[in-house]
């Protein structure tokens, strides 16, 4: 069973937390199913109606990750947390990328509770886990990268990752992640992170989680949290 452990980054982010959800049993459907494409259009135009005319730097889920990048080094706009983007975009009138079943529920949590959240095949990953600061035998490969392209990009010197026994699964805290560990559907297990820096309830968001795994990939799930007083957990 998976591990999690925050024990790198307490002292110099205190107000970190998350929840560490494990889902198995999957049956993941490769296309978005009605019921859940109607959920993530009402939380879509909840998303809207309640930050809409608002500067993204005003809204307190993404000004508490804006805070935290800075604390390691991370000042280019380029670079922005998960839920930055995904709220930038649904405030632009796009909607949250279909990608299958799982991905778009977690983004629909990640959303409506505007927290990170992030997922890994758990039998591709190599536990324990960790959120820790970057190492020089670190690797990455980039989800994102074109076609064509190297993906190698490790991360640099001080930079905060999650990684596993093996490599890094997720780059700048919550920025992009590896390729070798995402969640297709064919994943029949998974490990999810659910993340917080002083500002909403991980433990609302993952219980929100469960509910869609369970109702639309069939998931069976448990979780536990990590936060200064209690850095590490085990599923």
């Amino acid at each position: 069973m998976p591990q999690l452990s925050i024990n790198e980054l307490v002292d110099a982010f205190p107000q970190f937390r998350a929840a560490v959800l494990v889902a198995e049993n999957l049956a993941i459907p490769a296309e978005r199913p009605p019921e859940l494409a109607d959920e993530i259009a009402r939380r879509e135009a909840e998303c809207r109606s309640r930050w809409g005319g608002t500067e993204l730097s005003a809204i307190p889920g993404v000004a508490a990750w804006r805070s935290a990048y800075k604390g390691f080094g991370i000042k280019k706009t380029s670079y922005r947390c998960s839920v930055e983007r995904l709220v930038k975009n649904v405030l632009a009138e796009r909607e949250l990328p279909r990608i299958n079943g799982f991905v778009d529920a977690y983004n629909a949590v990640s959303l409506g509770h505007v927290l990170c959240v992030g997922a890994d095949d758990l039998d591709k990953v190599a536990p324990p886990l960790a959120f820790r600061y970057a190492r020089p035998d670190d690797t990455f490969l980039d989800m994102a990268a074109e076609e064509g392209t190297d993906p190698n990009d490790p991360p640099k010197p001080g930079e905060v990752v999650f990684a596993d026994a093996r490599h890094v699964l997720c780059r700048r805290w919550n920025w992009r992640q590896d390729a070798r560990s995402i969640i297709t559907p064919d994943t029949r297990r998974a490990v999810v992170t659910l993340q917080s820096n002083g500002v909403g309830s991980v433990e609302a968001a993952a219980a929100d989680l469960a509910s869609l795994l369970e109702r639309f990939c069939g998931a069976t799930c448990r979780f536990a949290v990590v936060e200064a007083g209690r850095p590490v957990a085990e599923l």
